[in-house]
């Protein structure tokens, strides 16, 4: 018998196979990387989630002028259990941020989010008591794309932004982690402005074209 760190009692069979999946599953899992990241970066599920006038934009970026099916990301979830990429578009208020919070844990991992604009990253021109300054401070984002609003191109680059961080990942992490820790690497290599992130999700800056 064995005790897990979460405070259970873990049997010499659990303990045997979690030790198999970390070390013979693991390694199998991350042979075939790079063609696991492409099908999840091809395989984005948005969630219909718009808060402000952003949320426009976001909706112009579904229609057939831009094509949003190429990147995959063209089904948008009514229900965040179905849903793994959350874009906050629009302000986000201090009264807001408790539920998208609970939005966001509902959340199957791995999960993503995407701050579209100015308020939804900075809080943008309303420096006032009642909204939050940078959407950041309830939930963690992975990639910022800045602009008021920013057009369409501007959440497809976001988009292919994270598509890039899906291809630096370790797919073993979300599948074969038995305490459910997930370790993220999300930091690029061509040196772009990263803005602080969370301690579990280093952000990106997706600048505007």
């Amino acid at each position: 018998m064995a005790e897990h760190e979460e405070g259970f009692v873990l049997t010499r069979f659990d303990s045997l196979m979690n030790s198999l999946r970390r070390t013979v599953g693991a390694k199998a899992m991350d042979i075939s990387a790079p063609v696991v990241n492409w099908a999840r970066a091809s395989a984005l599920w948005p969630m219909t989630f718009g808060l402000a006038c952003c949320a426009i934009e976001m909706i112009a970026t579904g229609a057939g002028r831009f094509d949003i099916d190429r990147f995959g990301a063209g089904v948008f979830r009514p229900s965040p259990r179905q849903s793994d990429l959350i874009i906050i578009a629009g302000t986000v208020t201090l009264k807001m941020g408790p539920v998208v919070r609970r939005v966001y844990e509902q959340m199957p991992e791995p999960k993503w989010a995407i701050a579209m604009g100015a308020c939804a990253s900075t809080g943008g021109p309303f420096d006032s008591y009642s909204t939050m300054q940078g959407v950041d401070r309830c939930i963690p984002v992975d990639v910022y794309i800045p602009g008021c609003p920013p057009r369409p191109e501007a959440l497809l680059y976001g988009l292919m932004r994270l598509q890039d961080i899906f291809k630096r990942e370790a797919p073993s992490a979300y599948i074969f982690e038995s305490d459910g820790t997930v370790h993220r690497r999300q930091s690029l290599d061509d040196g772009e402005g990263s803005p602080p992130g969370t301690p579990e999700s280093d952000s990106v800056s997706a600048t505007a074209l």
